[in-house]
């Protein structure tokens, strides 16, 4: 058995990045950035006005209330393009470019136009630089906003937009082939007979690979018969990018998925890894798609997936952070771990009223605990050697197993905002 993170660090070694190709903006929403973002103008590219009222020289308001003389209007998109005169004013919108001459705005609220007058009071004074945003102030021209490897989530697409980004480059989406194996297994839509049961990893791992940003294929059910298996993974490795099988890979007399790859000449990488769920996991190269043989139990195929097959299909993609987000949370009760192996084990997480991270483990019955597993929003990590972690440990969390286009939280949202200002760093293995 080798540790998860040599394992890990295999996966990341063996994987290299797609192709890039161009979508729509339209299209972009959760894809892999394959080019960094840069501003094509200024932002704001003009000083602008943050609200109504009317733009003005801050000396002329000194001393209030102040009588100024209305020269012109500047709205959003039909700016006032004069210089701008001691003791005069422009009526001004929200969004409009400030004329020249003029360093502040003053609120509407805080003014009194006289009817038809063509004057207007002011009845506060104002600093200069009121309520203006200065030409460039957010972005530069030229500046990097986006950088590749990062994921396009809702909150970026205004950014695209703004810069002119029409079509996008992004990392090609991997072509996933998925297959469950056993002759136990039925369709859903089947019921099952003596001895069988309704397939469920296809499905779980189609929907994991889908979240990741594969295009998949579901493959139909193969039996427990070798030279069928070895005929149905080659073609299927010879169409895709990946192969995601289930079942198979253990040392029982009917495992043959391992068998099979090693008489079609697959290169393996590793076979078992040290991992409690998914100790039996294969991964292997045959032709040029990238194999995995998870475990058949479900528990198990949902933790070495997101461990390791969802890493390669990012890396794929170019994403700059391929594997789980690891966070630190207290432990909310006891959990029991393994000597020879390292655990990932189900929970949810939630905080307390001081708004402490808490990791709460979910009480199941071992990899085939499908049931159980459904209500995970993380998985606790324990180190391989320890027997037990006591409540209000810190413990290594991983987060949710879902796609960031679709898991947008109030940090990503303002993120998406900070220009990183070139600042985009090395990213996964290209």
């Amino acid at each position: 058995m080798i540790p998860v993170a040599d394992a890990i660090q295999i996966v990341l070694d063996q994987t290299t990045t797609l192709p890039a190709e161009s979508v729509a903006l339209a299209d972009a929403l959760g894809r892999i950035l394959a080019e960094d973002i840069v501003a094509d103008t200024d932002l704001p590219p003009f000083d602008r006005a943050q609200m109504d009222g009317y733009a003005l020289r801050a000396a002329d308001v000194a001393s209030t209330p102040a009588r100024l003389r209305i020269v012109g209007e500047s709205a959003a998109g039909a700016g006032w393009h004069h210089e701008m005169k001691a003791g005069e004013v422009v009526r001004i919108m929200t969004g409009a470019p400030v004329p020249a001459g003029a360093d502040a705005v003053q609120q509407v609220e805080l003014t009194r136009e006289v009817d038809g007058a063509g004057f207007v009071e002011i009845l506060e004074a104002v600093k200069a630089g009121r309520s203006i945003v200065k030409q460039a102030a957010e972005i530069k021209v030229g500046e990097t906003v986006l950088c590749a490897g990062e994921e396009i989530n809702a909150a970026m697409i205004a950014t695209l937009a703004s810069f002119g980004y029409a079509r996008v480059k992004v990392g090609r989406r991997p072509r996933v082939s998925v297959m469950a194996t056993g002759s136990e297994l039925v369709d859903v839509s089947h019921k099952p007979g003596r001895d069988q049961i309704r397939d469920s990893n296809n499905y779980t791992i189609a929907t994991y690979a889908s979240l990741a940003g594969a295009t998949v294929e579901r493959l139909p059910l193969v039996g427990d018969d070798t030279e069928e298996l070895k005929r149905q993974i080659a073609k299927a490795a010879a169409a895709s990018d990946v192969l995601i099988t289930s079942g198979g890979v253990s040392m029982g007399v009917y495992d043959f998925t391992k068998a099979a790859l090693q008489e079609l000449g697959a290169e393996i990488f590793f076979e078992r890894v040290a991992l409690r769920p998914g100790k039996p996991t294969v991964f292997a190269r045959l032709g040029d798609a990238l194999v995995f043989g998870l475990p058949g139990n479900p528990v198990s195929v949902a933790v070495t997936f997101n461990l390791f097959a969802r890493t390669a299909l990012r890396v794929m993609q170019g994403a700059k952070e391929a594997t789980l987000t690891a966070d630190t949370a207290v432990l909310a009760r006891d959990v029991k771990g393994s000597i020879d192996r390292e655990s990932y084990l189900p929970a949810i997480l939630r905080t307390d009223e001081k708004g402490t991270l808490l990791a709460e483990p979910l009480k199941w019955g071992g990899s085939s605990d499908f049931v159980s597993f459904a209500r995970t929003t993380a998985l606790i990590n324990v180190p391989r050697g320890v027997g037990r972690i006591e409540t209000g440990s810190p413990v290594k969390v991983l987060r949710p197993i879902i796609s960031e286009a679709y898991a947008l939280d109030r940090q990503d949202f303002f993120a998406a905002f900070a220009p990183l200002r070139g600042n985009c760093g090395s990213g996964s293995k290209r």
